[in-house]
């Protein structure tokens, strides 16, 4: 009882981390990509250990699901590649596409 109850509190908090990560790479406003880089250089290592932890409890109730087959850690790698590919993309498009779109540019 005691540890499933762990098991949904502490998937719940690798969720919250994980918008935690989202909030900061994607919507701190008036920052450059560079500031917001090394701002959520933390906060994946946060979410990574919190959904590390969270995958152990899952991984201790069914020993023989490997550490990385866990649904938090699954989670955690697939969020990281989604954000790590939209972080990307928007650093590129700001950078080679929104002053194309600006009709008086400084010189």
């Amino acid at each position: 009882m005691l540890l499933d109850l762990g098991k949904v509190v502490s998937f719940a908090m690798s969720i919250l981390s994980l918008c935690a990560l989202l909030d900061t790479a994607f919507f701190i406003p008036a920052t450059r990509w560079e500031d917001r880089l090394v701002a959520s250089v933390a906060r994946i290592g946060l979410a990574g250990c919190v959904s590390l932890i969270s995958g152990f409890l899952f991984h201790s109730s069914e020993p023989q699901v490997p550490l990385a087959r866990t649904l938090p850690v699954r989670l955690f790698l697939s969020a990281l590649s989604g954000f790590t590919l939209l972080f990307a993309l928007g650093w590129y498009l700001d950078a080679y596409y929104v002053p194309l779109l600006w009709r008086n540019l400084p010189h």
